[in-house]
């Protein structure tokens, strides 16, 4: 495993240098390593791991310098949060292998005393049973222990309620789910289950929506012959409650305004039995090819896909009985599969409730009388998401709410929802759901 602590040790000072994407950097960094399958698989589970726990191994950083004015490099500082995040959440990796893996990486460190600093602070960690550092108060404890940003806590404590925060702290962490819906507009459920079954694919079937499975295990299901014949597509549980919120029907001419990589779009085609018109744009050329590729392998050719401004109205476009408004978000109900996004400042999304307001104003002027709008987010974020449902109904008489149908249960009289992940192990969401009276 030495080799893949030196790869993670490569990836992660690069991204704490570049800001790049952390999937894009893993992915090509892996590509271009010699590392066996099963190398590869502990990078990845070492690189997100640190990456998500970044908090709470700065935190133990901190307290266990002995200088509290030591500035660490960057490379000696992510070879600490490496053995740290080893020692406390890889049961697989003993102790003593976590610091002498640590500290060879770090005699390679231009620095000679750094190797010795490694060691003595990873061995009183131990010595101390590992325990977190303390907090100032309620809120610096829950950061600590969910590595969130005391900002988050605090703007999720104020406007959820302190239950709910710290539920959703507790689901911020940790592996997300895998969730696939199956295409059975040209093949029957059971055939692509069984199929997937073959393949040594384990799945549950979920009771929330038919055609849902949840991924259990055993192998990328992009690799299955079932990926590849265009039967599945990975999407997650609450992405395909939002169209089951639109709701389109079989004939029904349906925009998608902010439609790239295409999840959305291709359960909505499908839900239509592959019959009507689906209209799928996204403003950047390369993204919009990302649906056609995706619609391609799916066999949905009710979709066009094209390059579109969300935010300007185009008299070009048809009125539609049912339009989608998934508008750029924060991406805070997703953290646990972008873990980066947490350590963005807030003053990072102060811009974003205008220009989602700006979007969902244009997506409606699409909408037919009698017609559907819904507005949905992968965040968690009342500026962002009740706000401005709030502002749009306040300023378009012309529209009403409407129920988010018989798919929620029993909240399916609601007319928006804020989906926390613990509901139904999913990601966090929003969706709000208007008619047009006239």
């Amino acid at each position: 495993m030495g080799n893949a602590r030196k790869t993670v040790l490569r990836l992660l000072t690069r991204l704490e240098n570049s800001g790049s994407y952390s999937n894009i950097l893993l992915d090509e960094g892996l590509e271009r390593s010699d590392l066996s399958p099963q190398d590869k698989k502990f990078a990845a589970a070492l690189f997100y791991g640190v990456l998500e726990r970044q908090i709470t191994l700065d935190n133990i950083i901190r307290e266990y310098s002995r200088n509290p004015k030591n500035k660490l490099g960057t490379e000696v500082r992510v070879i600490l949060r490496m053995g740290l995040y080893q020692l406390l959440y890889m049961d697989s990796v003993p102790d003593n292998a976590a610091v002498d893996e640590s500290v060879k990486l770090a005699k390679k460190n231009r620095n000679p005393a750094a190797s010795g600093f490694v060691n003595a602070m990873l061995r009183e960690f131990i010595r101390n049973d590992k325990k977190l550092p303390k907090g100032r108060n309620a809120t610096e404890e829950l950061s600590i222990e969910y590595s969130a940003p005391v900002w988050l806590t605090e703007k999720w404590t104020r406007e959820y309620g302190k239950d709910i925060c710290l539920e959703m702290l507790k689901t911020s962490v940790g592996q997300a789910p895998v969730t696939a819906r199956v295409n059975t507009v040209f093949h029957s459920l059971e055939s692509t289950l069984d199929m997937l079954a073959e393949e040594g694919i384990t799945f549950e079937r979920l009771s929330v929506l038919p055609d849902c499975i949840r991924i259990c295990g055993a192998g990328a299901v992009e690799h299955t012959k079932a990926y590849k014949e265009g039967r599945i597509h990975v999407q997650d549980l609450s992405s395909q409650l939002c169209c089951a919120a639109l709701d389109p029907k079989e004939n029904d001419t349906v925009l998608d305004l902010c439609a790239a990589p295409g999840g959305k779009t291709f359960t909505i085609a499908e839900r239509m039995n592959n019959k009507g018109k689906v209209l799928a744009f996204d403003l950047h050329k390369n993204r919009a090819g990302l649906i056609e590729s995706g619609a391609k392998r799916l066999g949905l050719d009710c979709i066009r896909a094209g390059v579109n401004n969300a935010k300007v109205y185009d008299d070009k476009m048809p009125k539609a009985d049912k339009v989608l408004c998934d508008a750029p978000c924060s991406g805070l109900g997703v953290i646990r599969r972008k873990p980066e996004i947490k350590y963005k400042e807030p003053s990072d999304f102060d811009r974003l409730p205008e220009i989602q307001y700006d979007i969902l104003k244009t997506s409606a002027e699409y909408v037919k009388a009698g017609g559907t709008l819904v507005y949905s987010t992968c965040t968690l974020s009342r500026a962002e998401n009740d706000e401005v449902a709030d502002r749009f109904l306040a300023e378009h008489p012309d529209f009403e709410p409407a129920p988010l149908g018989e798919a929620f249960g029993s909240d399916s009289g609601l007319c928006r929802m804020s989906i926390t992940p613990a509901k139904y192990n999913s990601d966090g969401f929003f969706i709000a759901k208007f008619i047009r009276l006239r």
